[in-house]
């Protein structure tokens, strides 16, 4: 490839092409000049890219730290414009979608609240994940960087979280920002998880309202009542269970033959709630389906479940080196087990708290074991096996009408398994109603109605399986109280509430 394609770059100037001829430069991360940074205490933390509950939740439980901690605003098609207008040609939605977000706040500082951009660079850190890829992900720093240089804040701290290094600073910085104590994260963990159960009742609650717009109207004040126990620093299980009252203040009629939506995939993807799937949970609630999300509690033990098989492969291999006897490597092994018991207590805890109860905690091992014949679960790329095991679960115990796995553009992991391992396991299961999808920042017309024609044929399936039921002729009230969670071989809502009651 010749220096100047290597060197070619769009310029928001259109018919422009004075810089064709510029000179090669070389691309350095580290700023030009010493930047004399704020002291600790002053420093504020941004972050973002978790659900929007989860977010504000993360918010309290660090500001009750100590830590100055704000969470982003959901990031939206202007960050992704501006994602764009200042990264790389070629990276996936996600990448601009995040990268975009932060330039956006910070402008917004800049040219809205009216701090400088020395103030900005001096007192701000973002704090992002990092990693080795397989895909753009592992680029992920670097294109924050040069994103924030050419938007004007050059030298802009960064501090990643990685899967295999743990957790360090993206610039050299001789003084540790944040005290990453296991305090920290097991507040931090607690707030994922009870973001995770009050997003799992919000959608098992708000296709069956019978006001609009009340479930997230109580879920507002569980989200306040929950960030307040974290500020005061109280009962965390007290908290939970006043959002009893407010969650059984919403009138619900679940008696409506409704298809089941599972949504997995690409993690961002499949996780966000706004403009970057083009607000897919949503899209499905409006068209008449009940969603089930895919909460962060699965990639939090997937990974405790990759390491823990790392650490059985370590192991074997001194083993087999002639190490006969070795303790060496039980502290590490305690260390997960005692992770996984952790989050797995925690989470039924909270969950039973608020009134959570048919929902249980992945079993990594059983999944696994779905999946292998399928994937090899040596690969853990993206979300490794999980997509086919969720699939193939989804099948076999009546989960779901229709499966979906979203994805950026061109997402080499989860495209990998969603348009090619899935169609073996669809072909061996003919009845599953899979549809694997892309999404691009663009198009949301096209991806629309690809859901819509996946969602037509769950809908048929659901109305089948209702019609098939012979009602009771007294129907109790308890049906539609929330709290009523009975679990049988019926997929739809409806359809097991009533088998519930013969």
């Amino acid at each position: 490839m010749s220096i100047k394609c290597t060197t070619v770059k769009m310029t928001d100037n259109n018919g422009d092409l004075t810089f064709l001829n510029q000179a090669p430069s070389q691309w350095r991360e580290a700023p030009d000049t010493p930047i004399a940074y704020a002291s600790k205490e002053e420093t504020i933390f941004l972050s973002g890219g978790l659900t929007l509950l989860q977010d504000q939740l993360i918010e309290a439980a660090l500001n009750s730290l100590g830590i100055r901690f704000i969470a982003l605003p959901n990031p939206d098609f202007a960050s992704f414009r501006t994602g764009k207008a200042f990264g790389n040609r070629g990276q996936c939605n996600p990448t601009y979608f995040t990268v975009g977000n932060l330039v956006k706040y910070l402008q917004h500082l800049r040219d809205d609240k009216g701090l400088t951009t020395e103030e900005i660079v001096s007192k701000y850190v973002y704090i992002t994940a990092g990693g080795c890829g397989p895909c753009r992900f592992g680029m992920y720093i670097t294109e924050y960087k040069k994103a924030l240089r050419d938007a004007g804040f050059e030298g802009f701290r960064l501090t990643a979280f990685d899967h295999e290094k743990g957790i360090f600073q993206g610039e050299e910085i001789e003084e540790q920002l944040l005290d990453y104590t296991p305090t920290f994260f097991i507040t931090l963990v607690k707030a994922v998880i009870i973001g995770d159960i009050i997003n799992l009742l919000g959608y098992k609650m708000r296709p069956y309202e019978v006001e609009a717009g009340s479930t997230d109207a109580a879920l507002t004040k569980c989200r306040d009542i929950v960030s307040k126990a974290f500020l005061n620093h109280t009962s965390l299980i007290k908290a939970l269970w006043q959002c009893r009252r407010e969650l059984s203040q919403v009138t619900l009629d679940r008696l409506q033959p409704k298809p089941k939506v599972m949504v997995m995939g690409e993690f961002w993807a499949a996780m966000t709630e706004g403009d970057g799937n083009y607000n897919l949970y949503r899209f499905l609630e409006a068209e008449g389906a009940e969603c089930i999300p895919q909460p962060i509690i699965n990639r939090l033990m997937l990974s405790l479940w990759e390491a823990e098989q790392a650490h059985l492969k370590t192991a074997a291999l001194a083993v087999e080196n002639g190490k006969k006897v070795d303790f060496s490597h039980m502290k590490t092994r305690l260390l997960i087990m005692a992770g996984k018991t952790a989050v797995k207590t925690h989470f039924t805890l909270y969950a039973k708290a608020i009134g959570l109860y048919d929902y249980d905690v992945p079993d990594m091992e059983k999944l696994a074991d779905l999946a292998k014949d399928y994937y090899t679960l040596e690969c853990s790329g993206g979300e490794g096996h999980l997509e086919v095991a969720h699939l193939i679960e989804a099948v076999k115990h009546n989960l779901a009408h229709l499966v979906i796995s979203v994805k950026p553009f061109g997402c080499m992991p989860s495209s990998a398994v969603s348009d090619g391992v899935q169609s073996l396991v669809t072909a061996r299961y003919p009845q599953a109603n899979f549809l694997s999808i892309e999404t691009s920042g663009e198009g949301a017309a096209n991806f629309y109605s690809r859901v819509q024609m996946a969602l037509f044929k769950a809908k048929q399936s659901a109305k089948e399986e209702w019609e098939k039921m012979e009602k009771p002729a007294y129907i109790p009230q308890k049906v539609h109280n929330y709290l009523y969670q009975p679990k049988n071989r019926q997929i739809g809502t409806a359809a097991r509430l009533i088998e519930s009651l013969k």
